[in-house]
């Protein structure tokens, strides 16, 4: 006979679950980008998977494929060009460095004779090339961890897509609330992820399409490489493509072009400026409103765990976690309400 009651037994059986479950975490922190970039695609095609499979009958793996190759040309493939492009910039200018030296040394002279600090623009580039050195990692020495990362979220996507059914029937039986506060959390799940991805990138197109064209009015080298920077970093908060305008300028007047300088950073600041601010209303009034403290701190915790792709998922992530917890506190009130009816007013 067994020295454990059933109670006993279960609980011993949770406490393995939970240090089993601690460890394959563990195990698979290397592929957490994966996941929840599976769970990010997964969010923001499934209403036209639902409408292609299920009221245009359409193949339901075909689909899934389809969707993985549009992501794979609108989502992944641009960053991945991105780092690139970064990375043959850089190796450009390391080869070719008497014309950056040049200008070091005008605006070492400029930060000299104005705010008496005569290394300022060394001290500037130094900074600026150990960011940039962070954030774009070699893709040739990371490709193996890339490749892989791209297989187990499309492994995962194509199953969350042609078990559709099966999946969300599967997270309702085992979400730890109620089935009305799990479609609550997938719909504001869903809107969080609108707002962060897809609103946010709309901005960002826009903002990189106007700087490039602004730089190439006023004659600035590789206009749409810049545009195409400047919409990578829209996706940061406070910072975005307008402020772009305001080195541009500067390298336009140390050049002697003092007019154009001024017009591209009045460009850049008041006009891109107030585009953003104009299609962030318009965004957040039809999808969802993204607080930018959230998009602040989000940035900041995504950029170290994921990379470039945290301007995205580090945002994606700390909404995820908001909803969590307000579904929680939900909870928690509703079960202080219960006991206090079970109890009785006199209790």
């Amino acid at each position: 006979m067994s020295i454990f009651n059933y109670r006993q037994r279960n609980n011993i059986i949770l406490i393995s679950i939970i240090v089993l479950g601690c460890f394959l975490l563990y195990a698979l922190s290397s592929l957490f980008s994966a996941i929840l970039g599976a769970i990010v695609l997964y969010t923001i095609f499934r209403p036209w998977y639902i409408y292609l499979t299920e009221k245009r009958s359409w193949n339901k793996s075909l689909v899934a494929l389809m969707f993985i190759f549009l992501s794979l040309v609108v989502i992944v493939i641009p960053f991945l060009f991105l780092s690139f492009m970064m990375i043959s910039k850089i190796a450009s200018l390391q080869q070719n460095t008497a014309f950056v030296d040049q200008l070091i040394l005008k605006a070492n002279k400029f930060a000299g004779s104005t705010f008496n600090q005569p290394h300022l623009a060394d001290d500037f580039m130094q900074k600026i090339s150990t960011y940039v050195t962070d954030l774009f990692p070699s893709i040739l020495s990371g490709a193996a961890n890339i490749l892989l990362t791209l297989l187990v979220l499309y492994f995962l996507l194509y199953f969350m897509f042609v078990q559709l059914r099966e999946f969300e029937a599967g997270l309702l039986r085992y979400a730890p609330f109620r089935e009305q506060h799990a479609l609550k959390f997938a719909t504001a799940l869903k809107n969080a992820t609108y707002s962060n991805v897809l609103g946010q990138g709309i901005i960002s197109i826009v903002q990189g399409l106007l700087l490039a064209n602004g730089f190439w009015i006023v004659g600035i080298p590789d206009a749409i490489f810049w545009g195409i920077i400047g919409t990578f970093i829209s996706f940061l908060p406070v910072v975005g493509a307008p402020t772009l305008s305001i080195p541009a300028g500067l390298y336009l007047m140390l050049l002697g072009h003092t007019w154009r300088g001024v017009g591209i950073m009045a460009y850049g600041l008041l006009f891109i400026g107030n585009v953003d601010n104009v299609l962030r209303m318009v965004i957040n009034k039809r999808i969802a409103n993204t607080h930018p403290i959230i998009s602040i701190i989000g940035v900041f915790i995504g950029l170290p765990l994921f990379g470039i792709l945290g301007l995205v998922f580090g945002p994606v992530l700390l909404s995820y976690f908001l909803l969590l917890v307000e579904i929680y506190e939900t909870n928690r009130l509703a079960a202080d309400r219960l006991d206090r009816i079970r109890t009785g007013p006199d209790n």
